[in-house]
């Protein structure tokens, strides 16, 4: 890459200044340029490398000076200024595709609809107890192009999202991960699902024999796209369904990995429950397998794990119900697997900013685990309309602290009062960490 570049960086969040830091520390010319307010603790960040900034908006002509834009994951392709860009011929990727030529490591990357951020800190948990030069980065942990920059390391663990991998073009895994896909974030693509399917398979993008795709075979999406994709990588699948001869799979309330040699422990020693979780594991095993880390060592880290926070989190026992905060569910198939494993009667606090969902396809589950809903959201006509005949009590409420107040209400000795919303957060709250934050402090406070 040509160091006399200009390279300029939309976006002065985490990806934004890491990406920025990168450039200035390999001798490119940077600028960044935010469209909003950019928060003290970045400002500091790019002062101290002396970087130039400007936030609040962007200056057209300083964009149009760049040899090559790196934007946030969170501006929409679509957007007039990168529109504008892509008119004048000007480059624009993403921050791990301008990173990724500058480390020597290698990379296990996991994308999906659900449990990527789970695999992806199993996956590096297992790496780190291995022994592995391992740093963990992308969608969760810090930007991978700050850790490149500052103290590049031989393996990465990255969570993808879908406008991630919008972006890159010679970004290359070395093992990816598909854990599912169904409908999310579709208002991004045009309400298209196979726009947003596109992406996630961009995963595969430059993988030859030397790589891996492990991939979920009970996915009838995956399982179908990966027949189509033409990859030279290894395909791994797994399965909750079917034996495996290569792959993992489970039998008998057994976790079984064939890879090289059997690796089989009970799902109940996992160290998180759920049909979803033992997805989870395969994925995680496999990836460990392949990487030679012993068996031994791979059972030992599924049965020491400890989940990420707002994912199915245990919060507190108050009076006999159980509070579980499972925020970070903001699509309807990660209430689905959330409503699924559940055990009890369930007082499901759910809404938000819907995202195109389709309701039905959890019915079942409410008629069958559901004795209460509390919405939490600004509008719930949608909710109210698909369950509202079918749950016996159904209550609005639009603050954290109300919502738990009138499921605790609801609840008897050994009920659950799951936090699974299915929706964006952004009517009420900051984002998910917000939600969940206020969430179990309302608990504490019962």
């Amino acid at each position: 890459m040509d160091r006399t570049q200009h390279i300029v960086i939309l976006g002065a969040a985490e990806s934004g200044v890491g990406a920025a830091i990168l450039a200035k520390i390999k001798g490119f010319s940077v600028f960044v340029s935010d469209a909003g307010a950019i928060k003290s603790s970045s400002k500091e960040e790019l002062q101290h490398y002396d970087i130039p900034f400007e936030e609040e908006g962007h200056t057209l002509m300083e964009l149009l000076k760049a040899d090559k834009v790196v934007k946030s994951p969170g501006i929409p392709s679509k957007a007039p200024i990168i529109l504008t860009l892509l008119e004048h011929q000007i480059p624009v990727v993403s921050e791990i595709e301008f990173a990724r030529p500058f480390s020597k490591g290698k990379t296990v990357c996991i994308t999906g609809s659900n449990g990527k951020t789970t695999t992806t800190l199993w996956i590096y948990h297992i790496l780190k107890k291995a022994g592995f030069d391992v740093a963990l980065a992308g969608n969760v942990g810090y930007s991978y192009a700050k850790q490149v920059a500052l103290d590049d390391r031989a393996w990465y663990v990255l969570e993808l999202s879908s406008f991630q991998l919008d972006d890159v073009f010679d970004f290359k895994a070395d093992v990816a991960v598909l854990t599912n896909i169904s409908p999310d974030h579709l208002d991004r693509y045009d309400y298209q699902i196979d726009r947003y399917i596109d992406a996630k398979f961009r995963i595969l993008q430059n993988m030859d024999e030397s790589c891996f795709v492990i991939y979920n075979a009970d996915d009838l999406v995956i399982e179908t796209r990966i027949k189509q994709a033409n990859t030279k990588a290894v395909l791994v699948p797994f399965s909750l369904t079917k034996s495996l001869p290569f792959g993992g799979f489970v039998a008998q309330e057994n976790l079984i990995i064939n890879i090289k040699t059997t690796t089989t422990m009970s799902i109940h020693e996992l160290a998180l429950k759920g049909k979803h979780n033992t997805q989870n594991a395969l994925a995680a095993g496999i990836a460990a397998r392949l990487l030679e880390i012993r068996p031994q060592l791979v059972r030992e880290s599924l049965m020491d794990f400890e989940n990420v926070e707002h994912r199915m989190e245990f919060v507190a026992k108050v009076n006999g119900v159980n509070f579980i905060n499972d925020s970070k569910a903001t699509n309807i198939n990660a209430v689905w697997y959330a409503l699924e494993s559940m055990t009890t009667p369930t007082v499901w606090i759910v809404g938000g900013v819907d995202k195109g969902n389709d309701y039905s396809e959890l019915t079942e589950l409410v008629k069958a685990k559901v004795k209460a809903i509390v919405c939490l959201g600004k509008e719930n006509q949608k909710i109210k309309d698909a369950f509202g005949s079918i749950v016996p009590e159904f209550i609005e409420t639009t603050s954290a602290s109300d919502a738990v107040k009138a499921a605790f209400r609801c609840s008897a000795q050994d009920d659950t009062v799951l936090l699974s919303p299915g929706c964006a957060s952004f009517d009420l709250f900051d984002n998910y960490e917000h939600r969940g934050i206020q969430f179990k402090n309302a608990v504490r406070n019962l």
